[in-house]
């Protein structure tokens, strides 16, 4: 009787179901909800926003460089003039900088994002809602597979059911089979279309922060002097790009130069809205992409690529492990160009130390 195999099509749809939505909740969670900040939003939660870990490491970089306590050669290399640091990445880049002579500008920019101090500023972002965690996105994805498991195992066993039915005697020995596994499986199928999980990173309101920030007029940064507050807000949101100066050319070839958002980046945090703005949707394509691992318990240095919940001020750890510092000092290559959060995916077969990780991870 094929009603044995309906009933194990039954459960096993039912039960992908449940767990595709509960994965699905859990990874729009918000645990922390607060109003958005607007223009007095943190700089290097802003940076981190509009480019993930890697652009917030290099917005503190350029911030020190204005403010005269960092020297970055044309050779790029970062030396320290000034030890004293003002919040946790700063500590982190004055430590890894080291002594007099100095660190290349790329193995700082390969390392430091993955710090547990740069990572947190990711993990503050999710828990008031600006950010989805790149932990929870890949698992409501991978939950969203035992569905497609389900509708697969529903259309054999129906198949087959169907092939081996013979109409006979009986109350429903005459229905035809095909007819019950077919309805079980296009309710599979609506929840598929219908239940998807977001594949951006950046929430609508990460993306509402963002225009808040950006406004009408230069965004200028509390805490900065006004000399440099505009060039460095301006850096926060778009990068090399705000470096438009001719004096300012060596700095923007060292930081990567003013090169379009990848096409898999603009993808991934593209909102669906298709009247957002160029700039708007590249800064949030990039807030959804860097290499931000964010998952509790993880070691971005041996399981996932760096980045980004650094040191935020709001206080919030994220239950990130700390201690794991991604990439490290042995990773001495690489131009501008290999800084975490740029080049590979946040999966578990990449690591830090050999290849900083960057974009896409739970997209």
């Amino acid at each position: 009787m094929w009603n044995t195999q309906f009933v194990v099509a039954l459960v096993l749809v039912a039960l992908a179901m449940t767990v595709a939505t509960v994965f699905d909740r859990r990874c729009r969670r918000v645990t922390d909800p607060q109003g958005l900040p607007g223009r007095g939003m943190p700089l290097l939660d802003a940076a981190f926003l509009a480019g993930g870990p890697a652009r917030a490491v290099d917005t503190a970089l350029l911030r020190m460089e204005r403010e005269g306590r960092v020297v970055v050669s044309r050779a790029h290399r970062v030396t320290v003039t000034d030890p004293a640091p003002r919040d946790p990445v700063e500590t982190v880049l004055v430590t890894a900088v080291g002594g007099r002579a100095g660190r290349d500008l790329s193995v700082l920019r390969a390392a430091v994002p993955g710090s547990p101090e740069v990572q947190r500023i990711g993990d503050a972002l999710a828990a008031r809602g600006l950010l989805r965690r790149p932990d929870a996105l890949r698992a409501a994805w991978r939950a969203r597979r035992l569905v497609v498991v389900a509708l697969l195992v529903t259309l054999v066993l129906g198949t087959v059911a169907t092939v081996r039915w013979r109409p006979g005697p009986g109350v429903g020995a005459g229905v035809p089979p095909f007819l019950a596994f077919g309805a079980l499986a296009v309710v599979a199928a609506v929840h598929l279309l219908v239940a998807r999980p977001p594949k951006a990173r950046i929430t609508p309101a990460g993306e509402r922060q963002l225009q808040l920030v950006r406004g009408s007029s230069p965004w200028q940064p509390r805490g900065l002097d006004r000399r440099h507050a505009a060039l460095v807000g301006a850096f926060a949101l778009d990068g090399p790009a705000a470096l438009t100066a001719s004096e300012d050319r060596p700095l923007r070839e060292a930081f990567g130069g003013g090169a379009a958002v990848r096409p898999s980046l603009v993808k991934a945090g593209r909102s669906s809205r298709s009247s957002r703005s160029g700039s708007e949707s590249d800064a949030g394509a990039v807030a959804a992409s860097g290499a931000w691992c964010g998952s509790a318990g993880s070691s971005c240095g041996s399981s996932s690529s760096p980045g980004g919940s650094g040191g935020h001020s709001g206080g919030h750890s994220g239950g990130h492990s700390g201690g794991h510092s991604c990439g490290g000092s042995s990773h001495s290559g690489g131009g501008s160009s290999h800084s975490c959060g740029s080049s590979h995916s946040c999966g578990s077969s990449s690591s830090c130390g050999s290849s900083c990780g960057g974009g896409g991870c739970g997209s």
